[in-house]
């Protein structure tokens, strides 16, 4: 994907929200900043813990990725909170 493709894409994109599924089938909208729980360790991050997700972004190659404390972490060390 060229850098213009990605920008055209990107656009119409907000990185203060994030489109979810439900396990029920139901699409929900969050805002950031939005509970997250900690699958794997990764980072400064221990399994089990919960942190915000300040933003969501994704790379070039179009993966998502949550920035917690200005740190980018890959979406699927996390699980998100839906209380």
């Amino acid at each position: 994907m060229s850098d213009e493709e990605l920008a055209e894409i990107l656009k119409y994109s907000s990185s203060k929200e994030l489109y979810i599924v439900t396990w029920n089938n139901l699409l929900r909208l969050l805002f950031c900043p939005f509970e997250v729980t900690v699958i794997h360790n990764v980072g400064v991050l221990i399994s089990g813990q919960k942190a915000m997700v300040e933003e969501v972004k994704v790379t070039h190659d179009l993966q998502t990725v949550y920035v917690i404390k200005s740190i980018a972490y890959y979406y699927y060390h996390f699980e998100i909170e839906l209380g």
